[in-house]
């Protein structure tokens, strides 16, 4: 309660001009009413990302998808190469910012993009509100009361953050960008790279999402997708959602949109805020691919 306490009251100020700066707690206490279930959802869903993001307990999970992104950075775009604060990166569906951290970390100039106001408020809080390491603890298992080994599990308690959030190279740029990435990326060429980590299947139109990376990757810029196909929109009423294979994105990506698929590596597992005590283990058969942007009629047409 503590803690979820701490990071709404950060909202205040957290956007300028808008009612979430206007949030005036005294008041809003007078008018507490029960939260939709969806709601209380998406709080227990964003403590497990802390979990994920920010924990030493979550290393492992964040190996398996973060840990070949990062190295596959490191490989198209070495440090002693070139100078890697020119380098800009983007990571849309930047959730609690980790990813697009540890890319800064090594002195890239990277910006995470998250739509989730329940991100951002976890977000703002945990990177300019947080200075040190293990200043808090959350117990992200605590509202699971099946398949549990023991009790113990269930009431585990880990601390965050693990690392230092403003531990930064003075040389690099960090920065989150907040609202929806269709509309806010528009500009032509202006992205060295572009990392998405379980992020394409958030998209209501996949084929439009493709194209808007294409089209803000600089010449010869790179695109990275590690991630399954969880489309996210997937039989809402009133929703649009279009839901390609993978086969067929390969297919539009590369014939359609002019990407120069340079690697694919299939069924890689990952899991995605999974308990690892639970008795039942998720886990995801993801792709991992690497491209470049090029023009149309100048990729290969293979498969």
């Amino acid at each position: 309660y503590e803690f979820v306490r701490a990071i709404v009251s950060t909202a205040v100020g957290m956007f300028e001009d808008s009612e979430v700066s206007q949030f005036d707690s005294s008041t809003a206490l007078l008018n507490i009413s029960p939260a939709p279930s969806f709601d209380m959802e998406k709080v227990k869903t964003t403590i497990k990302q802390f979990y994920r993001d920010w924990s030493k307990e979550g290393s492992a999970e964040r190996a398996m998808c973060y840990g070949p992104i990062t190295a596959e950075v490191l490989a198209r775009f070495p440090p002693d190469k070139c100078q890697v604060n020119e380098v800009s990166i983007l990571v849309p569906g930047a959730g609690l910012g980790r990813l697009a951290y540890d890319l800064a970390r090594l002195g890239y100039t990277c910006q995470g993009n998250e739509f989730s106001m329940f991100m951002l408020l976890a977000s703002n809080f945990i990177l300019n509100q947080t200075t040190g390491i293990e200043g808090y603890t959350i117990y992200p298992w605590v509202h699971q009361y099946s398949n549990n080994w023991s009790c113990d599990h269930q009431v585990a308690g880990m601390k965050i953050p693990d690392v230092n959030p403003s531990d930064l190279p003075q040389y690099g740029l960090f920065s989150m960008a907040a609202g929806d990435f269709l509309e806010i990326y528009t500009k032509e060429d202006e992205w060295d790279c572009v990392v998405c980590c379980f992020f394409i299947d958030t998209a209501h139109n996949v084929i439009e999402l493709l194209q808007r990376i294409h089209k803000i990757l600089k010449p010869g810029g790179i695109w990275i997708n590690f991630g399954p196909l969880l489309y996210h929109f997937m039989d809402m009423p009133g929703e649009l959602s279009i839901e390609l294979s993978w086969e067929e994105i390969h297919r539009v990506a590369e014939r359609e949109i002019g990407f120069e698929i340079l690697k694919e590596q299939r069924c890689v597992p990952s899991h995605y805020i999974q308990n690892p005590h639970s008795m039942i283990q998720m886990s995801y058969s993801c792709v991992f691919m690497v491209a470049r942007k090029g023009q149309l009629g100048t990729s290969p047409q293979g498969n």
